[in-house]
């Protein structure tokens, strides 16, 4: 089902409202005006919980749009249990069949015939892991994913965090004027080496089914990850972490976009106009 919500002089937005198992799903469908050409190329925007398809800072509504002007259906939409729709509340490792009833809603509405997945953060990674399963994927759009671990948190944060801190000024102005708590802190770092150097392999099972994702991964992926985020540098210490997952990531398919001073949202507007920027060209150059 599909209810007009607005329209501007280049785009028509629609809600779309679709059944997943025994549970109805809203979504926005953002394309061009009759008039105007489109491809048929779709982009399916869902989020990482716990958020809804507007995104942070209207981010995904201004991703949509963006598309549509450049003549290219997205439809972002909340899965079970987010936002409006139906149903218990699930994890991101569990929205397959979200994705999949999503997928189909699209095709209908929209008469899409390819589908590019774009993802923030756990939804990137959801994205990554689903797309090798479904013929219909022409590629994916992955923003700073979620892979994170016990040990690659803490291997993270004495890297980034707490060593960068040592050298910082501020830091030590703070502690002599008594504004830390020395023990404290450093039981925050004896406990973040203890974790980092803990021995045998922590079973996380998403990162086992990610790992199996990106081995499997036939379509182009775009990744965009940010130089302030702690989130985009517990996925690359993943990534560096093995030489299989090295190689995929160095694949011709895959183009990185790296944003230094970009954060986990890309929150601000230099930020979000290089993503947008950089998103659509791209997808141009699927179509």
């Amino acid at each position: 089902m599909s209810t007009a919500l607005s329209s501007g002089p280049d785009l028509d937005e629609h809600f779309v409202v679709f059944d997943c198992a025994a549970s109805q799903c809203v979504g926005v469908l953002t394309q061009p005006r009759f008039e105007a050409p489109r491809s048929d190329i779709g982009v399916l925007i869902f989020v990482g919980g716990p958020q809804t398809r507007v995104g942070s800072h209207r981010q995904f509504v201004l991703v949509a749009r963006s598309l549509a002007r450049a003549g290219f259906a997205a439809l972002r939409f909340d899965y079970r249990g987010m936002g409006d729709s139906d149903g218990a509340m699930r994890a991101f490792t569990a929205i397959d069949e979200d994705i999949d009833a999503a997928i189909d809603a699209f095709i209908h509405a929209a008469g899409v015939k390819r589908i590019v997945l774009w993802g923030l953060c756990d939804a990137a990674t959801a994205a990554l892991i689903y797309a090798p399963s479904d013929r219909r994927i022409a590629g994916v759009v992955a923003l700073n994913p979620w892979a994170r671990s016990a040990q690659g948190e803490a291997a993270v944060r004495l890297k980034h965090y707490y060593l960068r801190r040592a050298f910082s000024r501020a830091f030590w102005h703070k502690l002599l004027r008594g504004g830390l708590h020395p023990t404290r802190s450093a039981s925050e770092i004896v406990h973040a080496i203890r974790l980092q150097r803990a021995t045998g392999t922590e079973r996380v099972d998403y990162l086992t089914r990610l790992h199996d994702a990106l081995s499997r991964l036939r379509v182009p992926l775009l990744l965009f990850l940010s130089g302030r985020d702690f989130t985009a540098r517990e996925f690359e210490a993943w990534i560096s972490a093995d030489a299989k997952r090295t190689a995929c990531l160095q694949a011709s398919s895959v183009q990185r976009c790296a944003i230094a001073q970009a954060d986990h949202t890309f929150s601000t507007r230099s930020a979000h106009d290089v993503l947008s920027d950089r998103t659509v060209r791209w997808v141009k150059a699927l179509a």
